[in-house]
């Protein structure tokens, strides 16, 4: 039994969370057909992680932009200009590609809302003066009410100011970051319990109306992700290269998603990455820089992951969205996923930071961050391989770009 307990133990910390997540739905969704009311009970669970979360949220937010931005060093005189105006030009495409997908299918989910009622902004006018106002928020009160936009600008301001601190003070700060995102994957590991009980309540509740809801949140995104990979990518890629970009893009796809796909992190695939453009016969000064930066701030999917889901919440609380109102969430999903956290399902704790934009509450924000958590099992994954593809795929196109110059 001595032995046979820390296999076990060892067994559920290192088991694949998607295997689990997997069994956690399944199990869920029985539970709810066999005993109703013992599903309902069981909903704590599901709150339990939805309350974690909510906890874990802001301080990411804060400390690892913070650290982040202290940390920043000026690279050399490479491509690496090229390739980030390409990183954040692929990821506003992407917000602004599912703003679109989100309005031609709209998608409501099955929420437990207690009533909660969201003002709608009249306009861009008043989005951006609430907008104002949370930006001046106490850096104190930001954190403990989930005002994330507060809660991102004090991280930003801090962090240009650690700049110019010493490396020790650098090292600290780095340190901190490294220990709440070791709590972040702490509770990662917990969401197979949260979501078993998230699915076992809702179905109890509602019965299967919520898995088409989520279907069709899954459909959505996954699709917006194919239209990036094989449709806007490759124009980006054409115009940088004037080549045909299938080849290339084929190949990112092959030999650097799916492998992303599967072990879903970017920073898990960096040696992957290195490889194929060791192979591709790019610049080691480049792609020794760029790939490690892409697998920070070049989120296409995670800009996905942030609009759709923000717009699935928008829709069912039945706001009403305004083409410049629209546009502003696709520059703020872009911006919010350079800095989503490199843990499994990290830019999904960044949805409240684009509720936050709707007046929707953060109750309400954290379920629709549960929900991503079910539906996490195809969506991170994808989400992943997106990612990691596309940094190879920029940074090629970038070097080609410029031998071709010379």
């Amino acid at each position: 039994m001595n032995q046979t307990q820390p296999l076990l133990l060892r067994a559920v910390n290192n088991g694949s969370l998607v295997s689990q997540i997997l069994i956690g739905i399944i199990a869920g969704a029985l539970l709810a057909v066999l005993s109703p009311s013992a599903a309902g009970s069981v909903g704590l669970l599901g709150s339990l992680f939805v309350g974690a979360l909510k906890a874990v949220a802001p301080v990411l937010v804060f400390v690892l932009v913070a650290a982040s931005i202290a940390s920043h060093k000026k690279g050399n005189q490479t491509n690496i200009r090229p390739i980030l105006s390409l990183y954040l030009l692929g990821t506003f495409a992407a917000a602004l590609t599912a703003v679109v997908m989100s309005f031609v299918f709209p998608t409501e989910l099955v929420l437990v809302t207690n009533g909660a009622e969201a003002s709608a902004p009249e306009g861009i006018g008043e989005v951006l003066q609430t907008l104002l106002f949370k930006v001046v928020d106490n850096p104190i009160n930001a954190l403990l009410t989930g005002n994330f936009i507060g809660v991102l600008a004090w991280a930003i301001g801090l962090g240009v100011a650690l700049h110019h601190a010493s490396d020790t003070t650098k090292t600290v700060f780095n340190d901190i970051a490294t220990g709440v995102s070791s709590i972040v994957k702490c509770v990662i590991r917990l969401a197979p319990i949260g979501i078993f009980g998230l699915v076992a309540s809702t179905i109890a509740e509602t019965g299967f109306e919520a898995l088409w809801g989520y279907g069709q949140l899954l459909a959505v995104l996954l699709g917006s992700m194919l239209i990036i990979a094989l449709v806007m990518n490759p124009l980006i890629v054409y115009f940088k290269t004037k080549r045909n970009p299938y080849p290339l893009v084929f190949k990112c796809l092959r030999e650097s998603g799916v492998t992303a796909f599967f072990t879903r992190s970017s920073a898990a695939n960096i040696p992957v990455n290195m490889d194929l453009c060791k192979r591709l016969d790019l610049h080691e000064d480049t792609y020794s820089v760029s790939i490690p930066l892409g697998a920070t701030i070049n989120m296409a999917g995670a800009a996905i992951t942030i609009t759709v889901l923000t717009l699935a919440a928008v829709h069912t609380m039945g706001i009403q969205v305004d083409l410049a109102t629209a546009l502003l969430l696709s520059v703020v999903a872009a911006v919010s996923a350079c800095g989503a956290s490199g843990v499994a399902g990290g830019s999904l704790l960044l949805i409240p930071l684009a509720c936050s934009l709707f007046g929707i509450s953060s109750e309400v924000a954290m379920q629709v961050v549960a929900v991503g958590f079910i539906i996490g099992v195809l969506q991170d994954s994808a989400e992943t391989a997106l990612n990691s593809s596309t940094d190879v795929l920029f940074t090629a196109a970038a070097c080609q770009a410029a031998e071709d110059k010379r």
